[in-house]
């Protein structure tokens, strides 16, 4: 049964706003189809579609690639269900249930370490949208646009200007809150299905495929094989790539109770995600292959970027495409790299920050990120920086599980998540033995993050740490998970509710 919602009466002004608050029953629209849509919207974007090339130029083959992308997904399926159940039977958003293990003050914390990334990413993305803008155009006119590059930001004016157009066009859901990023998934996700297996039908019929062969990449063996360039070299490839495939969704991993807290029930969550997460990323990621290997016949080489291929077809087959990415890039980025800030920030000063006004935060944030400076200096470690990523998220994860599985067995005191000096104050409203369990959780990863990322400033990294640093999200999690339960050891009584006073 849900807890009684909270209200400005019973939570301090400090720590509670209505946005924070408990949903509503009539809030609770959610069904199992809005989340299947959900994922399936967020599924069909260009850098999950573009996953299985880095993983086919480590080389594996084409099926290596798919089966390890959906195995990726399968397993950061399991923390999203966990901790996405929480948010489904209480009604609370991310940054109110880390206030159970990390403090009423504490959960700022990883809520601060989630919002800033995402802000980088919807920034990111907001580029790539930008950029089609700047293609279409182009295509439009019949030329490429051109011009000199502003002082101090580094492009032109017509590509600052297409990124603020498609700025402006995501800021319309930003204003008009969650339900109308519902909606827009809803929408969206059946036309992007659609479309896609359109663009497999045309690549295919385009090269020759339909009657004939299906491309050189899908006859292309794997290199690990006996006699292959990297024989025996396989799980040296398998565990980065995994972790990797993790990290892609692990910020969704922590923030999932923003979007169950909208759940009808707990099975809507539950079947919801399980249907729209790891099929569909193992089929987008097979579509990738074919199509690419299609371009390979068609163009002479591997097109593994859905925008140059866009750009590169004739008719009216080139605005569709390019408008149909558009629209994917939007529902993607907004439902991904939007609500979640939004809610942390607005738990960094409830009183003052609404949801709203976190989304405008979020927003005006990306543009002085400047993201096309920040994919300067790291698209070339865009799958280091993902692993990297990760090896702060699964601690948090960690933490998360254990404290609301094992320490509480699924039970909150909902009121008390509220309060500055109620059961989840701990010391000053921090949790120190969570805040050690993070730090222990990320620590043995940091040397082997700075080898991958830094490889000339940081090259004499023992080998055991750069082993380790393969499984960054995986000993992250384990770590932080076994240091707050020991830590943790009893100082919660038997019902799980509420933490004994010193």
């Amino acid at each position: 049964m849900v807890e009684p919602r909270a209200s400005s009466s019973t939570g301090s002004s400090d720590l509670w706003n209505e946005d924070l608050a408990p949903t509503s029953a009539a809030q609770r629209t959610w069904r199992w189809y809005h989340f299947a849509a959900l994922w399936v919207g967020m599924v069909m974007c260009i850098p999950a579609y573009t996953l299985a090339a880095s993983l086919i130029e480590s080389g594996m083959s084409w099926n290596q690639a798919v089966l390890t992308v959906f195995l990726g997904n399968l397993i950061v399926l399991v923390p999203m269900l966990l901790i996405g159940h929480a948010g489904a039977k209480y009604g609370i958003p991310y940054a109110v249930l880390a206030r159970a293990s990390f403090g009423t003050s504490g959960a700022k914390l990883p809520a601060l370490l989630r919002a800033l990334v995402a802000c980088g990413w919807y920034g990111i993305q907001t580029w790539f949208g930008g950029m089609m803008i700047y293609t279409l155009a182009g295509v439009l006119i019949g030329h490429p646009l051109e011009g000199d590059k502003l002082p101090g930001l580094g492009i032109n004016l017509a590509q600052f200007g297409c990124f603020l157009a498609f700025w402006a066009i995501q800021f319309y859901y930003v204003v008009h809150g969650i339900d109308a990023i519902r909606k827009l998934e809803t929408y969206t996700a059946p036309v992007k299905i659609i479309i896609c297996f359109v663009l497999l039908y045309w690549a295919l019929d385009k090269a020759g495929a339909i009657s004939g062969g299906m491309g050189p990449i899908l006859d292309q063996p794997s290199a690990f094989v006996e006699g292959g360039k990297k024989a025996g070299q396989f799980s040296a490839v398998f565990w980065p790539s995994l972790t990797a495939m993790v990290g892609f969704w692990a910020t969704l991993a922590l923030n999932i109770p923003d979007f169950t807290r909208f759940a009808k029930s707990q099975q809507d969550q539950i079947v919801g995600q399980a249907i729209g997460l790891p099929a569909p990323m193992g089929l987008l990621a097979a579509l990738a292959v074919f199509v690419t290997s299609a371009t390979v016949v068609i163009y002479g080489k591997a097109i593994w970027d859905p925008v140059d291929l866009a750009s590169r077809m004739s008719g009216a087959a080139v605005l569709i495409a390019l408008i149909v990415l558009l629209i994917d890039t939007v529902s993607v980025n907004l439902a991904a790299n939007l609500v979640g800030p939004a809610y942390d920030f607005s738990a960094l000063a409830p009183k003052a920050i609404s949801y709203k006004t976190g989304g405008y935060i979020t927003a005006s944030l990306a543009i002085l990120m400047m993201p096309w400076k920040i994919l300067e200096s790291t698209q070339g470690y865009i799958f280091t920086w993902l692993i990297g990523y990760s090896a702060l998220l699964g601690p948090v994860a960690g933490i998360l599980i254990v404290d609301y599985y094992l320490l509480r067995k699924t039970r909150l005191d909902v009121a008390q998540l509220y309060q500055e000096r109620g059961a989840y104050s701990y010391a000053g409203g921090w949790n120190w033995a969570a805040v050690a369990a993070f730090v222990l959780g990320v620590l043995p990863n940091v040397p082997g993050f700075l080898n991958a990322a830094f490889p000339a400033a940081f090259p004499e990294v023992a080998d055991i740490f750069k082993q380790v640093y393969t499984y960054a999200w995986f000993i992250g999690l384990g770590i932080a998970a076994l240091v707050y339960r020991l830590a943790m050891a009893g100082k919660v009584n038997e019902q799980g509710l509420a933490l004994k006073r010193a």
